[in-house]
C-alpha cells in the first residue's frame, strides 16, 4: 500500500475525512431540523433535498471548463471556506431565533454550488497527486473516509439533534469544512499549471467534455447506471426521514442510527475494494458486486422497533458495501482512461447527469409522498435504484477484467 508513505496524500486524506464527517452530520441534522422543528411537509422536504444537488444540473457543465482552466488545490480551499461560512450561519440564526425553512433551502442551495466546484476539482486533482497507477488504492482510501463518516455521522447527528438541538449539530459541518481547508493548504506537491486552450470558448470546451463521455459506450453505461440509481435515491431522500420519524415512529436518535447502518457496509466496502479489484478484476467488480449486493436494500421498508431494526439495517449495510465498491471501480475507470486536460470536463459532464438526476428525483419524491403516501414512495425509490445496475450488466465491462493502463484521447471502448 504505497500511499501510506505519501505525505501529501495523507494530508488530503485527513482533510477529506474531517470534511466528510462534518458533512454527514449536517446531512442528517438539517432534514431532522426541517422535519422535527420547522414541521416541513413532504413537498417542502423534497424542495430541501433538491436544493442540495440542483447546482450539479444547473452549473455542472461550465464548472468543468472553469476547473480545467485553473489550479485545483486553491479552488478546493476556497470552496471549503465558503461552505464553512454558509453552514455556520444556521446555528447563528437559530441562536437569534431567526431560522426558517427558506434559509435552510438557501444554505443548501449555496453549499451545493460550492460542492459542484469542490467535487469536480477534487476528482480531477487526485491523478496529478498520486499518479494513475495508484488510483484504485487512492480512491479506496478516500471512500473509506466517506464510509467511516457515514457510520458515525448520522448516529451522532441524530443524537445531537435529540439532546442538543439539530441546529447545534450543524456546527460540526462548518468546522469540518474549515479543517479540510487547513489540511489542503498544507499539501506541498507542486500542481502543474493548467493547459491553456489556444482559443478559449465555453460552449466548445463544454462540448469536448460531453463528446468524450458520450462517445465512449462504457462511460455511457456507467453514467446511465449511476444516474438511474441517483434519480431514485433522490426520491428516497425526500421521504426517508419522514418514513422513520412519522410512519415507523422512531426517535431522532434511533433514526440517525438506522441511517448510519449503511456506513458500516461502506467502511468494509472501502477496506476491501482494492482486494476485490485484485481478486475479480478492477473493471469486473463494477458490475459483479452490485449484482450480488444492491438487492439487499429492499429490506429497508420492513424496519420497526427493537429487534425489527436488525434485518433492515443489515440489508442496508450490505447494499452500501456494494455501492462503495462500485464507486471505487467506476471512478477509477473514468480517471484512468481520461487525459489530464479533460479530467475536469469529464468529471463535470458525468456529474451533471448523475447528480443532476438527484434533485429531479427529490422533487418527484416530494410530490409522490404527498400523492400516494410515504411508504409506497419509498418502495418505488428502492426498486428503481436497484434496477439501475442493469446498465452495467449489459455493458462492455462484462468482457473486461482490469482498468486500461493508459489514458486515451478518444477512448471509444
Amino acid at each position: 500500500m504505497a500511499l501510506w508513505g505519501h505525505p501529501d496524500f495523507r494530508r488530503l486524506w485527513i482533510g477529506d475525512t474531517i470534511s466528510q464527517f462534518g458533512a454527514t452530520v449536517g446531512m442528517t441534522v438539517i432534514p431532522l431540523l426541517a422535519a422535527g422543528v420547522l414541521n416541513a411537509t413532504p413537498f417542502e422536504m423534497g424542495l430541501l433535498a433538491a436544493a442540495s444537488t440542483i447546482a450539479f444540473l444547473v452549473i455542472g457543465l461550465p464548472a468543468g471548463v472553469w476547473v480545467d482552466r485553473m489550479r485545483r488545490k486553491p479552488l478546493m480551499i476556497a470552496m471549503d471556506v465558503a461552505r464553512a461560512a454558509l453552514m455556520l450561519s444556521v446555528p447563528v440564526a437559530w441562536w437569534l431565533d431567526l431560522l426558517d425553512l427558506p434559509q435552510l433551502i438557501a444554505v443548501s442551495l449555496a453549499v451545493g454550488v460550492c460542492t459542484v466546484f469542490f467535487d469536480v476539482a477534487y476528482q480531477s486533482y487526485l491523478p496529478s497527486l498520486v499518479g494513475r497507477g495508484q488510483l484504485v488504492e487512492g480512491n479506496s482510501k478516500l471512500q473509506a473516509s466517506l464510509s467511516v463518516a457515514e457510520v458515525s455521522g448520522p448516529a451522532i447527528g441524530g443524537y445531537a439533534a435529540q439532546f442538543l438541538g439539530a441546529a447545534n449539530g450543524v456546527l460540526a459541518t462548518g468546522l469540518g469544512y474549515l479543517s479540510s481547508a487547513f489540511f489542503l493548504f498544507r499539501i506541498k506537491t507542486a500542481e502543474p499549471a493548467p493547459e491553456r486552450h489556444p482559443d478559449p470558448h465555453l460552449r466548445r470546451e463544454v462540448m469536448e467534455g460531453l463528446r468524450f463521455v458520450f462517445s465512449n459506450v462504457t462511460l455511457r453505461m456507467i453514467v446511465a447506471c449511476t444516474g438511474t440509481s441517483n434519480f431514485f435515491h433522490g426520491i428516497q431522500n425526500a421521504v426517508m426521514v419522514l418514513f422513520l420519524l412519522q410512519t415507523v415512529g422512531l426517535s431522532e436518535g434511533t433514526a440517525g442510527l438506522v441511517l448510519s447502518a449503511g456506513g458500516v457496509g461502506g467502511v468494509l466496502g472501502a477496506a476491501f475494494a482494492y482486494r476485490i479489484g485484485v481478486l475479480v478484476g478492477q473493471a469486473r467488480m463494477i458490475w459483479l458486486i452490485p449484482l450480488l449486493t444492491w438487492p439487499f436494500t429492499l429490506a429497508l421498508p420492513f424496519v420497526s422497533h427493537g429487534w425489527g431494526l436488525v434485518l433492515p439495517m443489515a440489508g442496508l449495510a450490505v447494499s452500501v458495501f456494494g455501492i462503495v465498491v462500485y464507486n471505487v471501480g467506476q471512478v477509477s475507470y473514468r480517471q484512468a482512461i481520461c487525459p489530464d486536460h479533460l479530467l475536469g470536463r469529464m468529471n463535470a459532464s458525468i456529474r451533471w447527469v448523475v447528480w443532476g438526476a438527484t434533485p429531479l428525483g427529490a422533487l418527484l419524491g416530494g410530490g409522490l409522498g404527498s400523492w400516494i403516501g410515504i411508504l409506497p414512495t419509498l418502495w418505488v425509490s428502492l426498486i428503481g435504484s436497484v434496477l439501475g445496475m442493469v446498465w452495467v450488466l449489459i455493458s462492455p465491462l462484462r468482457t473486461m477484467r482490469d482498468l486500461p493502463a493508459e489514458a486515451s484521447v478518444d477512448a471509444h471502448g
